[in-house]
């Protein structure tokens, strides 16, 4: 049961399903991989700046981003960040899970779809706001960011005079060419580079991510120490004592015993937005030439009232990966309560009263995990003891190191994605782009 600082990963219920002898056996190609890896020599080596988390983003640059972020908070109290996909799940990611360690302006996040109601909305919900811009993409001609950067750079113009919406408007993008790097030299924007080596997946601890997080009032220090720190612990060359690799290790032989679905299970809705960058993680890495799970997630206890039956009766081609928090509010107790006479008005919880929710949340968690393991369903955890900016710094590694290695686990590059690139192609030759 590997624990780095503030998270253990625990498979005592994939155990029957997952037997020691095929972890066993599965530890030398584990150990290949992961050495390909520190040696550039695997697939896609030309794509490992995120490896080392100091490196992608170094200190003197993230105090550039503090001073650029300082000069937003000063006069915005609406911050919209353009990007799909890796340009803004990440940023989104640890915003929502950190949304207790934030003091600045709202994000907002457009660009993310060719939906004409919600943009729509959130121009008018913005008018009387005072507004930034932070437009984020590498090549700046990904259909949706570049249509919405045209309807925002409008907005921002009407507002506040072409020369006040230069002041407004950030680009972090490429760091020699493409459209967006062209148009924000020309227009005086101020621009920060996505590294050359790092795909947007992966980018969430570069400034594609962290300038927006630090808008907010996170401490970009601590995710990035965090990451930093969960790199060394998972180095170790022991299966069992690496977090990461033990992690990928179980994903590999559930999948090769017939357990192609892999449901991130988390029991704290602040961690919705994160199973979504997971989707995305594990979904783009993994799913090439025919292979790879498919990554799906519940948020708990609410979908134990809508998926909760299929996970417990149905097919048994999935597995679950449990992820808690087990404090959040810990200072939030049930509150003891009269009832009128009539018995059938009692709820029957009296005895919870005094009792913190963080405390009766992880009972439930247990519960739901027992349940589905004598149900068929394999289950591994991931319990976080808080959620802090350390923690989830090093979750975000966790994820990004253990997807890699189950990638090269499946023979496959888990930094391309050639899929995206077909419905590109037939939605450019729709729209008679060039």
């Amino acid at each position: 049961m590997p624990r780095w600082e503030t998270i253990v990963f625990d498979a005592a219920g994939a155990a029957d399903f997952a037997p020691a002898s095929a972890l066993d056996a599965l530890e030398a190609d584990v150990a290949r991989a992961a050495r390909s890896l520190e040696t550039r020599e695997c697939p896609g080596a030309d794509r490992l700046g995120w490896l080392d988390p100091e490196a992608a983003c170094p200190a003197a640059e993230r105090a550039a981003i503090r001073e650029e972020a300082e000069r937003a908070r000063a006069d915005c109290d609406a911050y919209v960040v353009i990007g799909i996909g890796g340009s803004y799940l990440g940023a989104r990611a640890v915003r929502e899970a950190l949304r207790g360690h934030a003091d600045g302006p709202e994000l907002f996040f457009a660009g993310t779809g060719l939906h004409a109601g919600a943009t729509a909305r959130l121009l008018r919900d913005l008018r009387d706001r005072d507004v930034r811009v932070c437009a984020i993409s590498k090549s700046g001609t990904t259909l949706e960011p570049a249509l919405a950067l045209r309807f925002w750079r409008e907005f921002l113009e009407r507002k506040y005079g072409r020369a006040g919406a230069a002041r407004r408007i950030t680009a972090v993008t490429d760091a020699h060419r493409g459209a967006l790097r062209a148009l924000a030299v020309a227009a005086g924007w101020r621009v920060f580079a996505v590294p050359d080596d790092v795909g947007g997946r992966f980018s969430v601890l570069t400034p594609v991510g962290l300038l927006p997080l630090a808008v907010a009032g996170l401490d970009i220090d601590a995710l990035v120490a965090g990451a930093t720190s969960m790199r060394q612990a998972c180095r170790e060359p022991r299966l069992r004592d690496n977090p990461a690799h033990f992690y990928a290790a179980h994903r590999h032989v559930l999948g090769a015993r017939g357990f192609r679905t892999e449901i991130l299970s988390a029991f704290c809705e602040d961690l919705r937005w994160l199973q979504e960058w997971w989707k995305q993680l594990f979904g783009e890495s993994e799913g090439q030439r025919g292979r790879g799970l498919f990554p799906a997630a519940a948020t708990m206890t609410a979908d134990l009232h809508s998926l909760g039956q299929y996970i417990q009766d149905g097919p048994r081609d999935l597995f679950e990966t449990f992820l808690c928090a087990r404090e959040t509010a810990p200072a939030l107790r049930v509150p003891a309560v009269e009832f009128p006479a009539d018995p059938e008005a009692d709820d029957g919880l009296g005895a919870l009263a005094g009792r913190s929710l963080d405390a009766i949340n992880a009972l439930a968690w247990e519960g739901v995990r027992q349940a589905h393991v004598a149900g068929g369903v394999p289950c591994l955890e991931l319990t976080l003891d808080r959620l802090d900016p350390r923690t989830v710094g090093g979750l975000i590694h966790f994820f990004e190191k253990a997807v890699a290695v189950s990638g090269l686990l499946l023979g496959v590059n888990p930094f391309e994605q050639p899929g995206v690139e077909a419905y590109k192609r037939e939605v450019s030759r729709l729209l008679g782009r060039r």
